[in-house]
């Protein structure tokens, strides 16, 4: 079974044909409004996750210290949750402090415009808005495949 699932994540980190990615509309922790177009011109790594994934414990710190790491660098970390009850979401979170941005999607109309088919899921986005590279579950294999994808992407021009 472990084999099975280091498989499935080694081909969920297969480069996604390109295609734009979808101007969602996501709301912060305090309320307020965020899309996603308004980090257009920065690499951007969409998280999807849920306080129920299991995965999801491990990934979400990883995450983070990426954010971190390249945050001066021009990458940003959204790390969108997609619990019905925000209540669950804070739980979560309470056990694991962080510094990206948490927003929050309890409908799940982002996870759906992005296609989400598990949790987790990453969504790697160029700085020209258009999703290059994807990722489904989370293994410790993920984050070496982050950094290679984000070393690429920086060294990227934008398009005009």
């Amino acid at each position: 079974m472990t084999q099975w699932l280091i498989a499935l994540a080694l081909l969920a980190s297969i480069a996604a044909p390109s295609r734009t990615a979808p101007d969602v509309t996501l709301r912060t922790a305090e309320g307020g409004t965020v899309r996603l177009t308004d980090y257009k011109g920065s690499v951007v790594i969409v998280d999807f996750w849920a306080s129920w994934c299991v995965p999801c414990k491990t990934a979400f710190p990883a995450l983070d210290a990426l954010f971190r790491e390249y945050h001066a660098r021009g990458v940003e970390v959204l790390a969108v949750n997609v619990d019905e009850r925000r209540r669950d979401a804070d739980a979560f979170l309470a056990k694991l402090p962080h510094t990206m941005p948490v927003l929050f999607d309890p409908k799940g109309t982002s996870a759906e415009a992005f296609a989400v088919r598990g949790m987790p899921s990453s969504f790697i986005i160029d700085r020209n808005g258009v999703i290059r590279f994807t990722h489904i579950g989370y293994t410790s294999d993920v984050s070496s495949s982050y950094r290679r994808e984000i070393a690429q992407l920086l060294s990227e021009e934008k398009q005009p």
